[in-house]
C-alpha cells in the first residue's frame, strides 16, 4: 500500500472530535425527547427503554467487530462507512412513525457508531506520534467525547420544544454529511494487517449481551418468572462463558483476553464500565422525573444540566494533567467516588425539591464524569502497542457502552420491579386498574388503544409517589455499585513497591519486529 501523504493534524483532530461528539451526543440527547416520544408514539416505559437500548446494544455488540474490520480493511474506509450508516440511521429515526420503526432506526445508528468509533482513537495514535502531542490530542478527543454526553440534555430540551422530538435526530444529519466530506479529504489511510473475522466470537457476544439486556428490560413488565425472560437469562448465562472460552482459544480473537492481565488496563476498563453504568442509568430516568413528575418543560430540564456540562469541561483537562503527573489512580478513584456521591445524594430529593437545593449534586456529577473519561483513554493508549491500538480502543468503548446498556437495563429493572410492587398495592387501594402502572406517570391507556387519557388526581399522585420511591431505590443501587468500583480500582491501581505511577511506565521497550503470538 502506498504511504499516505503527511496528514494535516489539526483538521484530522477536528474531524475525529466532531464525529465522536456526534456519536456520544446521540447516546443521551434522545433522553429529553423520551416523554414526547412516549406521548406521540404511545410507548410505555419499556418501549422507551428499547429506544435507548436499541442504539446502545447494537453499538456495544458490534464495536469489537468494527475494530477488527478496521484492522483488516483499513481504518479510514471503515470509519467513512460507519459515518455514512450513522447519518442514514439518524434520518430514518427522525422520519419514524411508530415505536418499532424508531427502535430499528436506532439500531442502524448503533451499527454506524460501532464502525466509526474504534478507528477514531486508532487514527489519532498513528497521526500524533510525539508522546506529548499525542497525550494532548487524546485528552482533547476524550474531553470532547465526554462533552457530547453532557451537552446532550442541554441541547435536547430546546430542540424538542422548538422542532419536536424528531429534531434530536435531524441535528445529526448535517453534522454527518459535513463530517463525511471533510473526513474523505483529510483522513489518512494506514497499512492494514490480515486478520480473520472471529465469527464464532461475534455470534456468541451478540447472543449473550442481547439476551441479557432483553431479560433485564422485559423482566419488570413480564415478570421475572415469565418463561421468555427465564429462557433468555439462561441463554445469556451460557453464551457469556462460551464467548470467553472461544476468545481464549482462538488464534486471532476479536477480544484478546491478555488485555486484562495488565492490572492497570483492567482498572481503567472497570472505571469506564462503571461510570457509564451509573451515569447512563441515571440520565435515562431523570428527564422522566423532571418533565412528567415535576412538570418541567423539555427546555428547562435541558438547561438544568448546564452546571454538569460546565464541570465536565473543567475536569477533562484537569484529569489529563493529574494522569500525566501522578498516574491514573488518583483521577479515576476520585471520579468514581464523586459519581457515587452524586447518585446517592440525588436520591435524597423528591418532587417538591427546588433546583438551588440540589444543583450541587449536578456539579459533583459533572466533576466525577470529567475526571474519569480522559485518564481511561490515555492509560489504554500508553500501555498498548501501536499495532493493537484498534483492538484496545474497541475493547475500551465496548466496555463503556456495555456499562451504559447494562446500567439502563439493571437500574431500570430495579426501578420497574419496585414501581410495580408499590403501585399495584396503591392502585388496588384506590380501585384503579393495575396496568396504569405500566405507563408514564400521569397518563393511562385508552381502552380502545387510542391516545392516553388523563387519570384522576388521586391515581396520578399515587403513580408519581411510587415512581419517585422506585427512582430513589435505583439511584442508591447505582451509588453502591460505583462506590464498590472506586474501591476495586484503588486496589488494582495501587502502586507496587519501587514502581512508578502507571502513566510513567507507558512506553515499554520496543518489541522485535519478528515477534509473534
Amino acid at each position: 500500500m502506498r504511504k499516505p501523504p503527511a496528514p494535516r493534524k489539526g483538521l484530522v483532530l477536528a474531524t475525529l472530535c466532531a464525529t465522536m461528539f456526534m456519536a456520544m451526543l446521540d447516546n443521551v440527547i434522545v433522553n429529553n425527547a423520551l416523554p414526547r416520544i412516549g406521548q406521540q408514539l404511545h410507548a410505555g416505559v419499556t418501549g422507551l427503554q428499547w429506544v435507548v437500548e436499541g442504539y446502545s446494544l447494537v453499538y456495544a455488540a458490534l464495536l469489537l467487530t468494527g475494530g477488527t474490520l478496521g484492522d483488516r480493511y483499513g481504518r479510514r474506509r471503515i470509519f467513512l462507512t460507519g459515518l455514512a450508516v450513522f447519518t442514514a440511521g439518524s434520518a430514518a429515526a427522525a422520519l419514524s412513525g411508530s415505536t418499532g420503526t424508531l427502535i430499528a432506526a436506532r439500531m442502524l445508528q448503533g451499527l454506524g457508531a460501532a464502525l466509526l468509533t474504534p478507528g477514531s482513537l486508532s487514527i489519532l495514535r498513528h497521526v500524533f506520534t510525539d508522546e506529548r502531542e499525542r497525550a494532548r490530542a487524546v485528552g482533547l478527543w476524550s474531553g470532547v467525547s465526554a462533552l457530547g454526553l453532557a451537552v446532550g440534555p442541554v441541547l435536547g430540551g430546546p430542540i424538542v420544544e422548538t422542532f419536536g422530538w424528531a429534531g434530536v435526530f435531524w441535528i445529526n444529519v448535517p453534522i454527518g454529511v459535513a463530517g463525511l466530506l471533510l473526513a474523505a479529504r483529510v483522513l489518512p489511510e494506514f497499512a492494514t494487517r490480515t486478520k480473520r473475522l472471529d465469527l464464532p466470537g461475534q455470534a456468541l457476544s451478540a447472543l449473550a449481551f442481547g439476551a441479557l439486556v432483553y431479560a433485564l428490560v422485559e423482566g419488570p413488565a413480564r415478570g421475572w418468572t415469565d418463561t421468555r425472560v427465564l429462557a433468555l437469562a439462561a441463554v445469556a448465562a451460557l453464551a457469556l462463558p462460551a464467548f470467553v472460552a472461544v476468545e481464549a482459544r482462538g488464534a486471532d480473537p476479536m477480544l484478546d483476553l491478555r488485555f486484562f492481565r495488565d492490572r492497570v488496563l483492567t482498572g481503567a476498563a472497570v472505571s469506564g464500565f462503571m461510570t457509564s453504568f451509573g451515569m447512563f442509568g441515571a440520565a435515562f430516568f431523570l428527564p422522566l422525573l423532571m418533565q412528567d413528575v415535576m412538570g418541567w418543560s423539555p427546555s428547562d430540564a435541558g438547561w438544568a444540566g448546564l452546571p454538569m456540562t460546565a464541570m465536565i469541561v473543567v475536569a477533562a483537562p484537569l484529569s489529563s494533567t493529574l494522569t500525566s503527573r501522578h498516574g491514573a489512580r488518583l483521577p479515576l478513584v476520585t471520579g468514581l467516588a464523586l459519581c457515587a456521591t452524586a447518585l446517592g445524594a440525588l436520591s435524597l430529593y423528591g418532587a417538591d425539591a427546588r433546583y438551588p437545593q440540589y444543583v450541587w449534586v449536578l456539579l459533583t456529577m459533572g466533576l466525577g464524569m470529567g475526571m474519569t473519561f480522559t485518564p481511561v483513554s490515555i492509560t489504554v493508549m500508553q500501555r498498548v502497542a501501536p499495532e493493537r491500538a484498534g483492538m484496545a480502543s474497541a475493547t475500551l468503548n465496548t466496555l463503556r457502552e456495555l456499562g451504559g446498556v447494562i446500567g439502563v437495563a439493571a437500574l431500570g429493572a430495579v426501578l420497574g420491579s419496585r414501581l410495580t410492587a408499590t403501585l399495584t398495592e396503591s392502585l388496588h387501594r384506590l380501585g384503579a386498574p393495575a396496568d396504569f402502572g405500566l405507563h408514564l406517570p400521569g397518563t393511562a391507556p385508552d381502552d380502545t388503544g387510542g391516545l392516553p387519557v388523563p387519570v384522576p388526581d388521586a391515581v396520578a399522585d399515587a403513580v408519581n409517589a411510587a415512581f419517585i420511591d422506585a427512582l430513589h431505590v435505583a439511584l442508591r443501587c447505582g451509588s453502591a455499585a460505583l462506590a464498590a468500583a472506586a474501591l476495586l480500582v484503588a486496589l488494582l491501581l495501587r502502586p507496587r513497591r519501587g514502581a512508578f505511577p502507571s502513566a510513567a511506565v507507558a512506553q515499554p521497550a520496543p518489541r522485535p519486529r519478528a515477534a509473534r503470538r
